[in-house]
């Protein structure tokens, strides 16, 4: 599951708390739980970011910046996390399977936009320019509403890569999305066996 061991459950009642909410809310322990959990303050802090980015964001929108700044980094366990959401909740299969292929399809102009400047993000930050804001500046985003799309691919790229460091592989859980979604949706890291 992953290079580094699981946490020990019963180590504290932060790690236990932990693995009690992914039962409650998965049904099992997700595999990135069982790594981050080793440093339950950095978890929670993780869970605490993600949600104040989340909460600022049009949710569709962070799911398509998250999905393209995973994909940008080769991540299979969020771009299958995250391109589950947009699958179940948004967009159908054939939508999301075209955004991995980096053909953002039917996609308007300001979600392309957004999609683009969360691979820029991504890619390598170091690189952009003011100009990588332009395109959404143009197409009406606010000041607030561009930063928004920069913090959910920066904030990829943290988990994102923490997770690909460890080995944390995705979870066996994602064997029950439709084939072809899976194949298109695992850009880095095998799903775990069963």
């Amino acid at each position: 599951m992953s290079w580094i061991s699981d946490a020990d459950e019963s180590s504290s009642a932060e790690v236990a708390a932990a693995f009690d909410r992914d039962r409650a809310a998965l049904g099992y322990v997700a595999n990135y739980t069982r790594t981050f959990a080793r440093r339950p303050a950095v978890l929670e802090a993780w869970r605490g970011l993600n949600a104040a980015v989340k909460a600022s964001m049009d949710p569709r929108r962070y799911e398509l910046a998250t999905l393209a700044a995973a994909r940008r980094l080769g991540s299979s366990y969020c771009c299958l996390a995250h391109g589950k959401v947009l699958v179940e909740q948004f967009d159908g299969a054939p939508e999301v399977r075209a955004l991995t292929r980096g053909a953002p399809g039917d996609l308007d102009p300001v979600d392309a936009a957004v999609v683009r400047l969360a691979e820029k993000v991504a890619g390598g930050a170091v690189e952009m320019s003011e100009q990588d804001l332009a395109e959404l500046r143009g197409l009406g985003l606010t000041e607030d509403e561009v930063l928004d799309v920069v913090l959910a691919a920066a904030a990829r790229c943290f988990f994102s890569t923490v997770l690909d460091a460890t080995g944390t592989e995705p979870d066996a859980a994602y064997r029950s999305l439709d084939r072809q979604l899976q194949e298109s949706l695992t850009v880095g890291r095998p799903i775990a066996g069963a």
